[in-house]
């Protein structure tokens, strides 16, 4: 079979899954943006065969575990539709901050990594999807200047009550933090300056994940 034709058929088995699982989640989305979230499943996938960027190996394994389960955490957090603006923390190559950034397009998206090959992918996927409101930031969160946020969510950087602290300083006044939570999360102390955690769950559709969040608000001025 010539490389075009798997490229065909990936892609059309790439778009029938995201389809089936942004209905599934009840995610309307225009063409545009169906076609930005395929075109970011395969730049991934092309950049991950040269450099370790995830450790997802083929279209379909981005499409569920990276792109629909930032789709589905969206869905978890109501408040998304009234932000301006999102941090995310630790980004990695960009997720979940690229998908919520083609999904909202009202959020201007800050991407925050410490490791430069991945600020490159960042930058690269920034340019060939017009994402003009999506900044990637290198370096570590913890020594940048931040940029306030209306939403702050960091990866499994830190422990929970250290990765709060770290959160603060991206957050305005009143924003929400969310941070992953473990299957059998005990509720860590909040530190000064944060609300109280609640504990929010989802599933991501076509697949047997199941996550579960930390989310609280900083503290109003």
């Amino acid at each position: 079979m010539k490389n075009g034709d798997t490229r065909k058929q990936n892609e059309v088995a790439v778009f029938s899954l995201l389809e089936a699982g942004l209905g599934a989640l009840h995610i309307e989305t225009s063409a545009r943006q169906r076609e930005q979230l395929v075109q970011l499943v395969f730049l991934l996938d092309h950049w991950a065969a040269r450099i370790n960027l995830t450790g997802h190996r083929d279209p379909l394994a981005i499409t569920s575990h990276l792109v629909l389960d930032a789709a589905a955490l969206s869905q978890s957090l109501i408040e998304i539709s009234g932000a301006r603006s999102l941090a995310d923390l630790g980004s990695g190559a960009g997720f979940p901050g690229l998908p919520l950034a083609i999904l909202h397009p009202h959020l201007a998206v800050a991407l925050v990594d410490s490791r430069l090959k991945r600020n490159h992918f960042q930058r690269e996927a920034r340019r060939q999807l017009g994402l003009e409101r999506v900044t990637p930031i290198l370096g570590r969160a913890e020594q940048l200047e931040p940029a306030l946020s209306d939403i702050v969510i960091a990866q499994a950087m830190a422990k929970p009550t250290r990765a709060l602290e770290m959160m603060l300083r991206w957050a305005r006044p009143g924003a929400l933090l969310v941070l992953p939570a473990s299957e059998n999360a005990q509720e860590p102390p909040s530190p000064p300056g944060v609300g109280k955690l609640s504990l929010r769950e989802y599933n991501v559709p076509g697949t047997t994940t199941h996550r579960k969040l930390w989310v609280a608000r900083a503290h109003s001025a």
